[in-house]
């Protein structure tokens, strides 16, 4: 494995790049030009951030990479969804997801669909809004049972360039400019966010402030580093939180997932309770229904025990499957019944309907699968 022999300019803050400019001589405000055409503007090379004075770029070229990820495979779902196998400076690689929702409309602008405003080509837009799940390890250590990502156990953290990298490179993908245009990102792909946390919040911060989607439309899921769930909950800028659950008693959850031996249900509901929503805010409880483990009426009635009085919902996923994963997929039919349960006792449910099964894009099935 071949580490970068440059520094990366991408996932640097604009703290980082005064220093950088300061150092050489440059005037603080080139930090500012620099931090927008690397987030904002999503500049692919440093001869074309043409802000900069050309000396001052050539000096750069010659010390520091652009570090952005580059897209090495996709892989293109019938129903929309587009997995992507992305690189890194030192071979290692990551799968992101990008998942369009809505019928959409006419484009406004060209740039908005990929259309050329030039020759009046304006082709349809096919989505009014599109979520981007991002990954935070190369791997995973949790060892959930019933995940693909499980299996590769863990490489490595992604830095926090990498991790703000995936979604810019999928924007530029698409041609799409946040804030005008609404994406929605997930840090559910591969990988435990809270044991990368450091670099999984500078990455927020960057694509917040820097490439300019808002907090309110980012969503962190944790399979329950409750120490991380209290300094999430402290963060000035954060995304909303997810607990991957699964599982309504500590028996059944340690099986299922082994982090739970650490922290039990005890102290991650006590997390769960105790965290800081925002005005309107819910907290997410995410569940993998596993046919006859953990898909019952009765881990239905303990689940309401469990999380009643907590301003919440539920996500219902039924598991996505995958080879080397030993379980089953329950029938539609015990899915609606455990919903309808939930449901019956004012608890929010919605079952999360898969996307890009086909090409394996679907929750738990990331796995640098090539093919």
């Amino acid at each position: 494995m071949n580490a970068p022999l440059q520094r990366e300019l991408f996932g640097l803050d604009l703290e980082e790049l005064e220093q950088l400019v300061s150092e050489r001589g440059e005037p603080r405000f080139r930090a500012r030009q620099l931090y927008d055409a690397l987030y904002r503007q999503r500049s692919g090379s440093l001869e074309g951030i043409t802000t900069l004075p050309g000396e001052f770029r050539q000096l750069l070229a010659g010390q520091f990479l652009m570090g952005v990820p580059r897209i090495e495979r996709t892989f293109a779902s019938a129903d929309g969804t587009e997995r992507y196998l992305i690189a890194f400076s030192d071979g290692q690689s990551v799968e992101t997801v990008w998942m369009p929702e809505g019928d959409g409309g006419e484009a406004g602008d060209g740039s908005e669909a990929g259309g050329d405003p030039s020759n009046g080509s304006l082709p349809p837009r096919r989505w009014d809004r599109a979520t981007i799940c991002v990954s935070s390890q190369v791997g995973c250590a949790v060892d959930c049972q019933f995940c693909l990502t499980a299996l590769l156990g863990v490489k490595r953290n992604l830095t926090a360039g990498e991790i703000a990298g995936q979604v810019s490179a999928v924007l530029t993908q698409h041609q799409v400019s946040p804030p005008n245009d609404r994406v929605n990102l997930v840090f559910m792909g591969m990988g435990e966010p809270f044991l990368n946390y450091d670099n999984f919040l500078k990455a927020v911060r960057l694509l917040a402030e820097g490439v300019g989607i808002p907090e309110s439309r980012m969503t962190v899921s944790t399979a329950g580093i409750v120490p991380r769930i209290y300094d999430l909950g402290k963060e000035p800028v954060r995304p909303k939180l997810a607990i991957s659950l699964n599982a309504p008693s500590d028996e059944l959850r340690s099986r299922i997932m082994p982090l739970n031996r650490k922290w039990n249900l005890e102290k991650l509901m006590a997390a769960a309770r105790e965290f800081p929503l925002r005005n309107r805010e819910k907290l997410t409880f995410e569940y993998v229904l596993l046919d006859g483990v953990n898909d019952q009426p009765e881990h239905a009635r303990q689940l309401i025990g469990l999380i009643r009085g907590i301003r919440a919902k539920v996500n219902l996923i039924a598991l996505n499957p995958g080879p080397g994963i030993d379980f089953g997929t329950p029938a539609s039919a015990r899915v609606l019944e455990f919903q309808k349960l939930l449901i019956a006792d004012s608890i929010p449910a919605f079952i999360r309907r898969p996307r890009g099964l086909d090409i394996y894009a679907a929750c738990g099935q990331l796995k640098r699968t090539v093919a």
